[in-house]
């Protein structure tokens, strides 16, 4: 007769799995990608590195893991605070509001998540994130463009300009470091906010209203 996991083991199990990709996550925040290797991540999480095997067979497993749940944290909070917006043009700013405020929250992960040279096998995962969040953004573009609040344009290259912009702007190796104080922070990500807005047509003046109602996440809300 097969073995049947009853509901507490399978609870256990779940709950080590979570603990282990965690570990990874902290890891990556602190010290990239190349920190996230099996002895450390077990060490972090308490636990043997045998363990740790089990779950996952490989680093490039366990690294694949880390990218996927922080993609999904991401993602679903840039949908959370769009969803959350008063209209389609209030979404979008929060949309790019909410992301930028998150990658410059936590500026390392970020950069480990979507650009820090890694094995192949883990850039089809970051490519699933990226599509995705074009996916969410492009969504957000049209919406707008269908209630007259933006010009007409081609979403499909409007929005992976926009990611581009704000990534770079806030999190890559050129981006100017805004970590010295929350307003210095704030600053950076209203900055971007607007410049991504007016990249798709939102005057000056009518944007820096928008951003001002999109909230922007304190960096410790970004974990």
């Amino acid at each position: 007769m097969a073995y049947r996991r009853t509901e507490k083991v399978v609870r256990r199990l779940a709950q080590r799995h979570a603990a282990i990709v965690e570990a990874g996550r902290a890891l990556a925040a602190e010290a990239g990608m190349a920190a996230v290797q099996i002895a450390p991540v077990a060490k972090r999480a308490g636990i043997a590195a045998g363990t740790v095997y089990r779950y996952f067979p490989s680093k490039t497993e366990l690294v694949a893991a880390v990218v996927a749940a922080v993609s999904e944290r991401e993602l679903a909070a840039v949908r959370r605070a769009a969803d959350a917006a008063p209209g389609p043009l209030s979404a979008l700013a929060a949309a790019i509001t909410t992301l930028a405020a998150r990658a410059l929250g936590r500026r390392r992960l970020a950069w480990a998540v979507i650009a820090e040279p890694v094995d192949f096998e883990i850039d089809a995962v970051r490519l699933v994130y990226r599509t995705a969040l074009l996916a969410e953004l492009e969504a957000r573009l049209a919406a707008a463009m269908r209630g007259g609040h933006l010009p007409a344009q081609d979403v499909r290259v409007a929005a992976p300009a926009l990611v581009g912009a704000l990534l770079e702007g806030l999190v890559g190796p050129l981006a100017p470091d805004a970590s010295a104080s929350a307003v210095a922070a704030r600053d950076a990500v209203q900055a971007l906010t607007l410049f991504a807005l007016r990249a798709v047509g939102i005057a000056d003046a009518r944007a820096r209203g928008l951003v001002v109602q999109a909230a922007v996440p304190a960096p410790e809300d970004a974990a």
